[in-house]
């Protein structure tokens, strides 16, 4: 039995996935995710966060490895993007410092801490490709969506393996492989300019009064339990404090316009956020289809999955949609780069690739 942790560092969330696997298929699997802005509770304390994840998910258990992909280097917490991914990694191999640890590249290579360190671009914001690679392993020609709490990636995927034309993120923006939104903490002063209200158009607020998680609440894509970030003011989750929020997008409050009216509101924005990512989806889609001319289906993971990613593929003319949970289960689905990059090291270990049976 083979037991690996496969870790993605986000600036937001650190999320954890423990598995088990047995020469060449999983036998378990265990996830938690900590909620950690590290701009805001400060580098120093990610030791803790990690420590806190090793304490509930591993316990006893004797591990053999632990893979690590990240997106907390691009935080304001440094100053640049090599400082980010040094200091991520001295926590790791503090906290795992009797484990080999793995980090993983934009290359879907996984290499060591020594040679990470040396090459910091290789490994900057690789946890896409921990996506990818898993998605490729159970459908061998797909455009994966994943869209979680902050952002979209766009995967590519032809002949079992990834094309992906961009490498950092920059190049994935201009690319359309990256399309920064997503369902729970973008600014909705960055999806709309203007909402339609009282038959005219209203121009929006730049200020941070509402997020996209709001618009969800308030759509019932999201529960309160789902809504796992700080809200725009540091009120609470319910639908009434969501109301208030999204009123303030227009410089208006729950006195000025009912219920109804910020619901319209609401729908207008999911309307305008879909495109968003249809965008992306149809820039990318367009490369894909100089390569192979079958029908590619879209493979949707993440949080967003069945709300963003599913509606921007149809939007998009991707007519065949698959959710990774259904092939993977839900915990697969929601955590997709650390489950990815666990299943990634559990291969290696095992000198074979491990698959779900």
């Amino acid at each position: 039995m083979v037991n690996v942790v496969g870790l993605d560092i986000g600036g937001v969330n650190t999320k954890a996935a423990l598995l088990s696997t047995k020469k060449d298929s999983v036998k378990k699997l265990k996830t938690a995710v900590e909620y950690f802005p590290i701009w805001k509770r400060g580098k120093e304390q990610l030791p803790k966060v990690l420590e806190k994840l090793r304490k509930l998910l591993v316990s006893s258990t004797t591990l053999n490895g632990v893979g690590v992909t990240m997106t907390a280097e691009l935080s304001d917490a440094y100053w640049n993007k090599r400082e980010g991914i040094n200091h991520i990694l001295d926590c790791v191999t503090e906290i795992f410092a009797d484990v080999p640890i793995f980090v993983l590249g934009v290359d879907t290579e996984l290499v060591s801490v020594r040679n990470a360190r040396k090459k910091p671009p290789k490994v900057a914001a690789a946890n896409w490709a921990a996506t990818g690679w898993m998605a490729s392993q159970v459908i061998r020609d797909c455009l994966v969506v994943d869209v979680g709490s902050t952002t979209t990636s766009i995967i590519p995927i032809v002949n079992g393996r990834i094309i992906a034309e961009g490498k950092t993120d920059l190049e994935k923006l201009l690319n359309g492989e990256l399309v920064y939104t997503g369902a729970l903490r973008t600014n909705v002063a960055a999806i709309v300019h203007y909402v339609p209200i009282g038959g005219g158009n209203a121009r929006v607020s730049s200020e941070l009064f509402a997020t996209s998680g709001d618009v969800h609440l308030l759509l019932n894509h999201v529960s309160e339990e789902d809504y796992t970030v700080e809200t725009a003011d540091g009120r609470g989750k319910t639908k009434k404090e969501a109301l208030a929020r999204l009123a303030r997008v227009v410089c208006a409050d729950i006195d000025m316009l009912d219920e109804q009216e910020i619901i319209d509101m609401a729908r207008f924005i999911y309307e305008k956020q879909v495109e968003q990512i249809a965008e992306g989806l149809r820039q990318v889609h367009e490369r894909m289809k100089q390569r192979i001319q079958e029908d590619i289906p879209a493979v949707v993971t993440g949080l967003g999955r069945n709300f963003l990613a599913k509606q921007a593929a149809g939007k998009a003319g991707l007519n065949r949609v698959i959710g990774l949970g259904e092939l993977l289960g839900v915990n697969a689905a929601f955590m997709s780069p650390s489950v990815g990059v666990a299943l990634m090291v559990a291969s290696r270990l095992e000198g074979q690739t491990v698959r779900w049976k």
